[in-house]
């Protein structure tokens, strides 16, 4: 699965829909979020994640949900399992850290929100 644009308008249906989200705040005008950019599409696409969600969100065009997530910096990886946020990091992570990350994120116990 490639990556997918999220808005502040569906932001919270997409991590209320499936239970694991990756979620990559980014800037047009950011250096280290154009480095990054391609490791998560990459990792968006290999055949072991097809069950993981690979959002990213322009920061500039939702300046209001950057600022309701508390991103500070960017780029910025948010990742939220059945609807309970469970690593938020800024910086750039390299191909086999953001692969780490997946299998944790994977392999993490959380139990489901009421709703």
């Amino acid at each position: 699965m490639a990556t997918i644009q999220v808005s502040s308008a569906d932001f919270e249906r997409t991590i209320t829909d499936n239970d694991l989200v990756f979620v990559d705040f980014w800037a047009t005008w950011c250096g280290p979020c154009r480095a990054f950019g391609p490791i998560y599409e990459a990792a968006s696409d290999k055949a072991e994640n097809a069950d993981v969600v690979f959002a990213k969100i322009d920061i500039d065009a939702n300046q209001d949900l950057a600022q309701a997530a508390g991103i500070q910096a960017v780029p910025t990886l948010m990742v939220v399992k059945k609807g309970q946020i469970v690593f938020k990091q800024a910086g750039a992570l390299q191909a086999a850290d953001l692969d780490d990350l997946i299998e944790q994120a994977k392999n993490l116990k959380v139990e489901d929100q009421e709703g």
